[in-house]
């Protein structure tokens, strides 16, 4: 598989953190599994070419679509080669592009038609090239957020608080918030609990270390990330995997970030 990642405009830095290009290159043929793991960021996806990727109920994604944060793993079967073009966008950036509360749509995939009326889809289609492709994509979300003009400042400072590892009590003692208050803002703009969000944001974390540090055992990894005890950090784990760690490491291979291709345990 071949991967790049592009860096937005510098006008759309505060809604998109990276445009993505997956393809799978033409020698690929048959089905191949892909892991979608929690990592609370929304996104814009297209396809090149429509129905490729399709849900264990057989569901087919759209081929532009948005979808709002997911709070489990998700599996996603491939069929035949691919490219697919996505827009990572912030975890409050949902209701600053389409004016929807993000808890509309978390879990869901939805045809970006369903939200906005565009030409968008027939543009990307006709488009000759990947830059042409992300240019049409940058166009379109810089519309969106100068058409709506909406930011939420309070909402962008507790959800990068809580990116940093803050906990629920220190976000609401340093924002002056209460919980009531705190849970509003973060559903509204984020699509999921504060608290969700924050163990979603822990579980990352500790990925990214297991997947770059040399632990000998878990131990350290696990009161590193102040989890109970391993046996609390791999129910988490599973939670948002499906698999325990040692599972994880020997069967996921990862291009881009948390979508992972899937080994299958037989070829092992």
């Amino acid at each position: 598989m071949r991967y790049q990642e592009i860096l937005p405009l510098p006008a759309l830095q505060a809604y998109i953190r990276y445009f993505w290009v997956l393809e799978s290159g033409e020698e690929q043929v048959g089905s191949k599994q892909f892991k979608i793991l929690p990592d609370g960021i929304p996104a814009l996806i297209y396809q090149d070419t429509p129905n490729r990727f399709r849900d264990e109920q057989r569901q087919y994604t759209p081929q532009l679509y948005v979808y709002g944060a997911f709070t489990t793993y998700t599996n996603q079967l491939v069929d035949g080669p691919f490219r697919i073009i996505g827009a990572y966008f912030e975890p409050t950036a949902l209701k600053a592009i389409f004016k929807f509360d993000a808890s509309e749509l978390a879990n869901q995939n939805v045809p970006l038609d369903d939200l906005v009326s565009t030409s968008l889809l027939d543009q990307l289609q006709q488009a000759p090239t990947t830059q042409e492709k992300i240019e049409l994509l940058s166009d379109f979300v810089l519309q969106q957020v100068q058409t709506l003009r909406y930011a939420n400042q309070k909402a962008i400072f507790a959800s990068t608080l809580l990116q940093r590892g803050r906990s629920l009590a220190e976000v609401q003692a340093q924002m002056n918030l209460s919980e009531r208050t705190l849970e509003r803002l973060i559903k509204q703009h984020v699509g999921m609990t504060p608290k969700l969000f924050s163990r979603i944001m822990r579980f990352q974390t500790s990925l990214q270390l297991l997947k770059t540090t040399d632990f000998n055992t878990l131990t350290t990894l696990v009161y590193q990330q102040d989890y109970f005890d391993q046996s609390h950090f791999i129910r988490e784990f599973k939670t948002f995997t499906g698999n325990n760690p040692t599972q994880f490491l020997k069967y996921s291979e990862e291009k881009l970030s948390n979508f992972p291709a899937w080994k299958k345990e037989e070829e092992d």
